[in-house]
């Protein structure tokens, strides 16, 4: 099928739109996919999407918006899940420095942080609670792979009812080909797919400054 019969269909016909209550999903900005020194880093579009990143994370914390930030790890082969990618299996392990967050994007002291060993920010951690109690509607979701767990968390978080905005300059991926065809995707059925300069400007209209 064409992109003209998709929209023939209604696909992306029409935006979710902001809510009120919106937090940043930050999936895996870990040394293991942001650090050339890994086998899984080095991406050109990671390197530009974790520095599009610093200026938004620190406009929501500024404005007071939760930031949920994961990693993927297991404790070792044996609990780990059965991934094609022999780097996640062998290596990011918990301890192993491929599992640390880039400390570009990482705030000890604000953000709040959660585990994964699968694909999505929100299977089976505690995010889903934390984002309950802080009365969120709206996910801002960010990171790495945009063809993988950055896909695997959107569509999570639509399944859970949540307004899903993608700022598009903030993901990033190996391949531009996988990360265009996905973020036009999930726009197509899922998200709106935003510019950074965008969700800046709704941040601020949606989020109080706190005092």
């Amino acid at each position: 099928m064409t992109e003209d019969g998709y929209k023939e269909q209604g696909f992306g016909a029409r935006e979710i739109g902001f809510g009120k209550r919106p937090a940043v999903l930050v999936v895996d900005f870990q040394r293991g996919f942001t650090d050339s020194a890994s086998p899984l880093g080095g991406s050109p579009l990671v390197e530009q999407a974790v520095q599009k990143s610093v200026g938004l994370l620190a406009a929501a914390r500024r404005l007071g918006v939760p930031v949920v930030q994961t990693f993927v790890a297991s404790c070792g082969e044996k609990d780990a899940l059965h991934w094609k990618i022999p780097a996640v299996t062998s290596e990011f392990h918990q301890g192993n420095w491929t599992t640390e967050l880039d400390p570009r994007i990482y705030d000890r002291d604000y953000d709040v942080v959660v585990q994964k060993i699968g694909p999505s920010l929100l299977f089976q951690t505690p995010a889903i609670s934390y984002l309950i109690k802080e009365r969120v509607d709206t996910t801002i979701v960010i990171g790495c792979n945009t063809s993988g767990c950055v896909r695997a968390t959107v569509i999570d978080a639509f399944s859970y009812g949540f307004r899903v905005m993608v700022p598009h300059d903030c993901c990033g991926d190996v391949d531009l080909r996988p990360h265009e065809d996905n973020l036009r995707d999930v726009g197509r059925r899922y998200a709106d797919v935003l510019s950074l300069e965008e969700t800046l400007s709704l941040l601020e209209e949606n989020a109080p400054k706190q005092n």
